[in-house]
């Protein structure tokens, strides 16, 4: 195991030197052409990530009351609320929670920021509070609030309705998260609008993700929004997978199965690509954590003298809830308060959660060694009560608190949390600590404060022995209440300690330093005393006010180099009721074209509707040219035509013209052509789908849109056949332009490959989309392994086999066919669950991209006979159903030969 773990990090290690060394030799292909402009201190390394950068202003509140700021942060999983937050229920319920809720309090509170939603996964299940399930809950309403301005939580309906499911297993309902959060956050936008800024949408000023999933959303809506995207790991994937690896416990093929680590390594990739800003908690998260991603290479960044966006904010803390009587130096002991002579009466004043512990002390005056964590392994508790267990004096000076969460029964808990507090049961038998442990079965999030309280009247001392900590808010939470501290040296309590000064760094691992380290507090009074009274004067440093501070202002300087949003929400002007063919079937009408067709109510009401798609279809023909007026906007639905019918020479196939003429005329005979928007999403070039059109017996002016090379080109027939300017703009984030061509061809030949296995396809190329031609049977790099390579010479793009994998389409981050809808929904105020989409049983390798979300899917069986599915990843990868929800109540599949099977399918889909 350690033979084979050797190796692999020495095989990484080599290949990012070479990306590294890629990059610098040629700085014609700067990464994203980002080397920065006029910074005088361009030519500088970067020898640290300062808090706040000299060129960046501090946000002040009083000089920001002009601003009228929305904010929007997501963490998806987990049990989030407001009140009475379940912290150490499950793995997915801890800290994070916690912050978030704070967080968006305390930026609420901050003068300028009118609105901030925190963007969770709404819970339905019987398993849980029924106040998970409530869509909208308010946060906090500060006094410079008005109207629908405030903190709230907005639960986003996402995957199994009736189900509390873990985090590994949200990964493939993300679509559908970012759908709903989508339809919010412009519902929100328009309303502040209306309210603060005369009527123009109020967009997010930040869209900030926590942890991998949340991140992966946050990408998604930055792109779709042009928005600047902020993201916190919070713990991360790729450390995980190497402690795990390193354990020799589970073989990495049971990694994966367990923990989906590679799905999640893959969001927190695409997050870190699409973040404009990383915020970490400790210079040790960057280094030696971060750096683990193909796409955080300080190295490189500092070779090719790039952007910097990486910043330590520490996390914020609330201390309102610290009372004076917590901050005076000498506020006695437990002997004034459990006095001898009437014991029995002063313990009925004293917190329930005070009583609870203390019952299991045989001295209960003497001080506490108090732990707080989850029972996970990696909190390392097991070795803490051995160090405590084999070190006497230590036993003999103080007693020991573990809270360990909530349990009803050890049994009934994961598999990892009852094997902790099992151990934890047996080790105090073995050591036969009774009357010197506390491990009581639950506490409420509101009793902490009080269980901190008693640590600190006893004189005692905080401990966080965990393996790795990413930050340690609970060390904060310890010197707020005049706790010393002793902690963990992984991680980021040295930080914390750097700043508080208030306690001791171990070894997690060295159970002998952990006792020594504790005897020593324990023991010296007048070090104690010195802790504790340094914890209290530095605590400032680490407050929510701080933390805003910081944190706006380095958005704002994000902001200031960020490309200016495009996007705006089409206007419709109101349509005379003799002008449109809506609710066609409740109007009595007289067409008469050429004296052919004559209609009217005398006959029924199904041969009425078919006679009049067929007269709108033949006058539109007619006039195809003349002043037909077409509104996107007044669309009731749209049908999104995205099956990719290639042959395997990677040419238009026969099946394309007759799928596109049994969709518009299934949705015609349904709908009524004026209800029905019809969009085609493809990965040829425009000049090849005008080709490929022109054979089908349909007006090119019947599509609404067209969108080509994948998603990098948007056209309006009925409009034009120039390409949408806005959105090349939107979709421009980091595109590297020129810089990529040659050097995407070449990573993408494998090592043994020919020259002209791939070679640039000048006739299908744009500004926005450089395609290569695949010789046939020739070898090349899967999606996975590309993308990586590029990661690793800083280049930010999205990757498209596509043409049977006889072409490779290079295009935009935020450019893709599923992105390109998107973009449309929001221009043209339609619903994301008012979109059908139709597509083949396999296509292009962003083929799964298209399944998920909240529009509806209809999979045209036998339309696409050669898909490129087999480039889209490498065995060792994340398997499709970790992308792709299975049994999806959106997805029908139909036989393309029946004449009704369409219209059936809609049908069975809800749609009437």
């Amino acid at each position: 195991i350690a033979w084979d773990d050797a190796r692999r990090l020495a095989k990484r290690r080599l290949e990012r030197e070479q990306g590294r060394n890629d990059a610098v030799d040629d700085l014609s292909e700067l990464s994203e052409g980002e080397k920065e402009k006029g910074d005088p201190n361009v030519s500088e390394p970067i020898k640290n990530l300062s808090r706040i950068n000299s060129d960046t202003q501090i946000w002040f509140d009083d000089t920001d009351k002009s601003k009228h700021l929305y904010i929007v942060l997501i963490s998806m999983h987990g049990l989030v609320r407001g009140e009475n937050m379940e912290l150490g229920r499950d793995s997915d319920t801890g800290g994070q929670v916690k912050y978030v809720v704070e967080l968006a309090r305390a930026l609420a509170n901050t003068k300028g920021v009118d609105r901030v939603d925190l963007l969770t996964r709404q819970i339905t299940s019987p398993e849980v509070d029924s106040s998970y399930g409530e869509p909208i809950e308010m946060l906090s309403c500060p006094s410079h609030a008005t109207g629908s301005c405030g903190a709230y939580i907005i639960r986003i309906p996402c995957g199994p309705r009736d189900k509390y499911i873990a985090k590994e297993s949200l990964w493939p309902h993300i679509p559908e998260f970012v759908d709903g959060a989508l339809n919010h956050i412009v519902s929100m936008a328009r309303a502040l609008g209306d309210q603060l800024n005369g009527g123009k949408p109020t967009w997010p000023y930040v869209i900030h993700g926590h942890y991998a999933d949340a991140g992966e959303v946050a990408a998604h809506l930055s792109g779709a929004l042009n928005v600047p995207m902020v993201l916190t790991g919070h713990s991360l994937g790729r450390n995980k997978f190497e402690q795990l690896l390193k354990q020799g416990r589970l073989s990495k093929e049971a990694i994966n199965a367990t923990y989906k680590i590679m799905r999640r390594i893959e969001g927190e990739e695409l997050g870190v690509d699409a973040a404009e800003m990383v915020v970490t908690s400790t210079m040790q998260e960057i280094e030696e954590q971060w750096g683990l991603y193909d796409g955080f290479d300080l190295k490189l960044e500092r070779k090719l003298r790039v952007r910097r966006q990486r910043r330590v904010i520490p996390p914020g803390m609330d201390f309102s809830y610290v009372t004076t009587q917590d901050s005076l130096e000498n506020d006695g002991d437990l002997m004034s308060l459990l006095g001898s002579n009437d014991r029995a009466q002063n313990k009925t004043h004293l917190p329930q959660i005070w009583s609870e512990i203390m019952r299991f002390f045989t001295n209960p005056h003497k001080p506490t060694i108090l732990a707080l964590s989850r029972p996970d392994p990696k909190k390392n508790v097991t070795t803490l009560l051995k160090a405590f267990g084999e070190c006497q004096l230590l036993r003999e000076l103080a007693n020991l608190t573990l809270i360990l969460g909530n349990r009803d029964d050890i049994e009934d808990m994961s598999n990892s949390s009852s094997v902790v507090l099992t151990t934890v049961l047996k080790l105090i038998d073995r050591y036969d600590l009774y009357g010197q442990v506390a491990y009581p079965k639950h506490h409420k999030q509101s009793e902490v404060p009080e269980i901190y309280r008693l640590a600190a009247k006893t004189k005692g001392v905080f401990i966080n022995p965990a393996l790795v900590e990413p930050f340690g808010l609970t060390l904060i939470e310890a010197a707020a209440y005049g706790l010393p501290v002793v902690a963990t040296k992984n991680g980021g309590p040295v930080d914390i300690l750097k700043v508080l000064n208030n306690g001791l760094l171990v070894d997690p691992h060295d159970q002998n330093a952990i006792a020594d380290a504790l005897l020593k507090l324990v023991a010296d009074k007048n070090l104690w005393a010195e802790c504790r009274k340094n914890g209290l004067r530095n605590i400032h440093r680490f407050s929510w006010t701080e933390h805003c501070r910081n944190y706006l202002s380095r958005v704002e300087h994000c902001r200031n180099r960020y490309p200016t949003s495009r996007l705006e929400i089409m206007t419709i002007p109101e349509e005379p009721m003799s002008d449109s063919l809506r609710d066609v079937e409740d109007i009595s009408l007289r067409f008469s074209i050429e004296g052919d067709i004559k209609l009217n109510g005398e006959i029924d009401a199904a041969a009425r509707q078919k006679k009049i798609v067929e007269a709108f279809t033949r006058m539109a023909s007619l006039n195809s040219n003349t002043g037909i007026v077409y509104s996107p906007g007044r669309r009731q639905m749209l049908f999104v035509i995205a099956a990719d019918c290639y042959d395997s020479n990677g040419e238009t196939a026969e099946t394309f013209q007759a799928m596109i003429m049994n969709v518009m005329k299934d949705a015609g005979l349904c709908f009524g052509l004026g209800n029905i928007g019809f969009v085609l999403l493809t990965g040829s070039s425009f000049r090849e789908t005008m080709q490929a059109l022109s054979c089908c017996p349909v007006n090119i002016e019947d599509f609404d849109a067209l969108v080509c090379n994948s998603g990098s080109e948007m056209y309006y027939p009925w409009k034009d056949m120039v390409a949408d300017t806005d959105y090349e703009a939107h979709v421009a984030y980091r595109w590297p332009g020129e810089n990529m061509r040659s050097m995407a061809m070449r990573l993408a030949r494998t090592e043994d490959g020919a020259e002209d296995d791939i070679t640039e396809y000048v006739a299908a190329c744009s500004s926005r989309c450089y395609s290569y031609s695949i010789k046939p049977g020739a070898k090349t790099r899967r999606i996975d392994d590309l993308r990586q390579r590029l990661r690793m010479r800083g280049f930010r793009c999205n990757l498209v086999y596509t043409h049977a994998a006889s072409r490779l389409n290079v295009v935009p981050l935020f450019a893709s066919r599923m992105q390109a809808l998107r973009y449309l929904s929001i221009r043209w105020a339609i619903d994301l669950s008012k979109v059908v989409l139709f597509v083949g049983e396999k296509g292009d390798t962003d083929y799964e991209d298209l399944l998920g979300g909240l529009h509806k899917t209809i999979v045209l069986k036998g339309t696409v006979a050669y898909g490129s599915g087999k480039l889209l990843r490498n065995e060792d990868n994340f398997k499709r159903e970790d992308a792709v929800a299975q049994g999806n109540p959106n997805i029908k599949f139909v036989e393309t030969s029946g004449g009704q099977n369409i219209a059936g399918a809609l049908v069975a889909l809800g749609i009437k």
